[in-house]
């Protein structure tokens, strides 16, 4: 009877497994995990600004006292520099990987003056940079992609009517270019 009792709390388990296995790959396998989603808004290196309706990728913003813009890369060929500046309230960005791993994130309260500068590269690129660092880049917070490809959130608050418009511009105007190795 007890063998039974065992077998059957060893079937239960392994179904329960099985299952929160199945679940948490399923993203990965149909083809509409965030990455993809990102990566269909447009071409890579762009911020595109979210609306509060789903678009055809499926991406929405879904707070209405935030504005929020989404931008794919590749650091595979050149280092990406995340740039914008503007007279917002917050801004926050986040990295994450092509598996939806958060790499980096920060906030206007963390950067350098208020401004996001944020440069993303491979560690070899970043070896490299570091040798022969442009002045440009001296303020800049450097964070290392260990995968090659991967996707930026830009996000800012618009808590009333009138900040709608500079948040807006903040995320219209970000960059989300590679790095010109010249």
């Amino acid at each position: 009877m007890l063998r039974v009792f065992f077998a059957l709390l060893a079937g239960l388990f392994g179904a329960a497994l099985l299952h929160l296995v199945i679940i948490l790959a399923l993203p990965h396998f149909t083809g509409r995990d965030a990455a993809t989603r990102v990566e269909a808004e447009g071409d890579p290196n762009n911020f595109y600004l979210l609306s509060s309706r789903y678009d055809e990728a499926g991406l929405a913003n879904g707070d209405p006292f935030v504005r929020t813009a989404v931008c794919s890369f590749d650091v595979g060929e050149a280092p990406v520099h995340f740039t914008a500046k503007g007279n917002v309230p917050f801004w926050s960005i986040a990295i994450y990987d092509r598996a939806s791993n958060e790499v980096f994130s920060m906030n206007d309260r963390t950067s350098v003056g208020g401004a996001l500068d944020v440069l993303a590269a491979s560690p070899i690129q970043l070896t490299d940079l570091r040798k022969n660092l442009p002045q440009a880049l001296e303020q800049t917070i450097m964070v290392e992609m260990a995968h090659p490809e991967g996707y930026a959130v830009l996000r800012t608050l618009a808590p009333q009517s009138s900040f709608d418009e500079a948040a807006r511009a903040f995320l219209t105007e970000a960059g989300c270019d590679e790095l010109d190795a010249r």
